[in-house]
């Protein structure tokens, strides 16, 4: 039986953001960890050993597939910073429009130093991505 990777950990986000090597990029890592829990309302934990997440839900495919994911996150890679967000939301394409200098995944965006993007916008990507997946996955 497939074992989800990604589960939320008791590991400490601030240690975690401690031991990110590059100096700017933890310093753009605090900075987000600010704008998220401000937007989210939610307290940071640990998915995995490197996505800080915010939130949590649970979705259930049709496959019959299920587990529980963070609403939304983001992880100061050593290349770029990934933030995480719902990736079916057809506001999602008016939002990265005005975002900034950024490049896309499936459902990550990528960024390089966040005075690289509009933070304003960020924290709009942040509540619809919320809302849209609370819509997408009722709780039960």
């Amino acid at each position: 039986m497939y074992e989800l990777k990604t589960k939320e950990t008791d590991h400490s986000v601030l240690e975690f953001i401690e031991n990110v090597d590059n100096p700017k990029k933890r310093e753009d890592a605090y900075r987000l960890l600010d704008i998220f829990t401000e937007t989210t309302g939610y307290e940071a934990k640990m998915w995995g050993p490197s996505i800080i997440g915010f939130g949590s839900y649970h979705y259930k495919y049709a496959t019959g597939h299920e587990g529980d994911a963070a609403l939304v996150g983001f992880s100061p890679r050593k290349g770029k910073i990934s933030l995480y967000f719902a990736p079916g939301d057809e506001k999602r394409e008016e939002l990265l429009a005005r975002f900034g200098k950024h490049t896309t995944g499936k459902a990550c965006v990528y960024i390089n130093k966040v005075a690289d993007i509009d933070v304003g916008v960020l924290n709009e990507m942040i509540v619809q991505s919320i809302a849209f997946l609370r819509k997408t996955y009722p709780e039960q």
